[in-house]
């Protein structure tokens, strides 16, 4: 079992930044891939980037240039950098983690552990 635990949101301005941390209670060294979701209210949940073990970085393309993910391996972290936020941003955004290159037999949109959520709000 993975515990990940989500901190960092709130309510912002348009244009303005936030961080969003995820906490693992397991190391992180031994996680094949960390990633952050989102989901709108009345809308699915969606990718917003992920970060691999290797050393492999996706932001999808409606965050790129504004979003950056990165891993602390030694705080078993890993964070969301949010900036030039907009209204569309609003969402509560979630911490996931899928272990091995496959995910497991009860993994949900592709990943095996998911944290709670932290909720961004975004105002014009």
């Amino acid at each position: 079992q993975v515990q990940l635990v989500e901190s960092g949101g709130g309510l912002v301005q348009a244009g303005g930044s936030l961080r969003l941390a995820c906490t693992s209670s397991r190391s992180i060294f031994s996680i094949n891939s960390m990633g952050w979701y989102r989901q709108a209210p009345g809308k699915q949940r969606e990718l917003v980037a992920t970060s691999t073990s290797g050393g492999t970085i996706d932001e999808t393309d409606p965050v790129k240039g504004r979003f950056t993910i990165s891993r602390d391996n030694f705080r078993n972290t890993v964070y969301l950098q949010m900036n030039d936020l907009i209204p569309e941003d609003t969402a509560v955004y979630y911490c996931a983690a899928r272990i091995a290159t496959i995910p497991g037999p009860h993994s949900n949109y592709g990943m095996d552990y998911w944290g709670k959520g932290t909720l961004v709000t975004v105002s014009s």
